[in-house]
């Protein structure tokens, strides 16, 4: 499968935490891929630390699952440095091919790495 984002995180949005699964080239390496997951909180402060960590991973993509309300302070952080994708929860599950073991912030690196996934709408703020 022809990869489209090389440089992506799938985020898992909830109530009091985000889980961020960075998928990245392995470092000096011709082949593979690198996943590093890491949680985060959903204070302000947090965020701005998860954008400052994803900054340092090189991310320049990042996909959101839309659960509920939890997404929008996420979002509206991270939408300045980052090409960010909302995406429907029901649609992830309906994409094929998905492991047992791998978490949803994992799945979404995964399908946003290769073009699989379908933004929803995000209307304009003001």
């Amino acid at each position: 499968m022809d990869v489209l984002r090389t440089h992506c995180v799938g985020l898992d949005v909830h109530k009091k935490t985000v889980v961020a699964a960075v998928r990245v080239p392995q470092p000096k390496k011709k082949v593979g891929w690198q996943v590093i997951t890491q949680t985060f909180g959903t204070m302000t402060a947090d965020l701005l630390t998860l954008s400052d960590w994803l900054l340092t991973q090189g991310v320049i993509h990042a996909a959101l699952k839309s659960t509920g309300e939890y997404w929008k302070p996420v979002y509206n952080i991270l939408e300045a440095n980052f090409e960010l994708l909302l995406v429907n929860a029901q649609h992830i599950k309906a994409v094929p091919g998905r492991k047992i073991n791998v978490n949803d912030a994992q799945w979404l690196a995964e399908l946003l790495k290769h073009g699989l996934l379908n933004a929803s709408f995000v209307p304009p703020v003001g």
